[in-house]
């Protein structure tokens, strides 16, 4: 085909989706139209993008180490167990401080539905685990025990975080598992 050619037919192919039997008037009367319902499809999208973790690159970059740290206001001591530029309160920049992973569940939820990525490991149990170093709950995944099982003597159990053996630089490259 030379430049200034154009294809006269879309090629058509049998992917995507497919409706049978979209109700359409006959005849010439298209009144019909507006009475309509409106036709829904499903079609799966996808987009790549690049993100940055700005300020947070730190937290993300000591979890890839095998290393947990914290966000902690240096004047008045008040510490974020997720990661965070800035006091919420007096907005003065924070420091990182290390700690080890070790608390104790706050609360709990089991999600028997989650988004794409976390779809096929459903049921799934998200904790809030509360550290004596930190003013804030951080949230993270509790492996090794049975969702089905889940009960209020949960909270307060001692947990120890855990780190992916290959990072993906995202929140679930820390686990936690109960301590026994």
């Amino acid at each position: 085909m030379s430049e200034k050619e154009f294809p006269k037919q879309i090629e058509e192919n049998l992917e995507g989706t497919t409706i049978f039997n979209v109700p359409f008037p006959t005849g010439d009367d298209l009144s019909a139209l507006k009475q309509m319902s409106p036709i829904v499809i499903k079609q799966p999208y996808t987009a790549i993008y690049n993100y940055s973790y700005g300020q947070d690159s730190p937290f993300f970059a000591a979890l890839a180490n095998k290393r947990f740290i914290v966000s902690r206001e240096p004047e008045s001591g008040y510490t974020y167990a997720t990661p965070r530029g800035h006091d919420m309160y007096s907005g003065k920049e924070t420091e990182w401080v290390e700690i080890e992973p070790e608390g104790h569940i706050h609360a709990f939820t089991v999600c028997h539905f989650g988004s794409e990525e976390f779809l096929p490991q459903c049921p799934y149990v998200l904790i809030m685990v509360k550290f004596d170093e930190c003013d804030t709950l951080f949230l993270g995944r509790l492996f090794g025990v049975d969702p089905a099982e889940a009960g209020t003597h949960w909270i307060g159990k001692k947990v120890r975080g855990r780190f992916l053996r290959n990072s993906k630089f995202k929140p679930t490259d820390i686990y936690f598992n109960l301590v026994e």
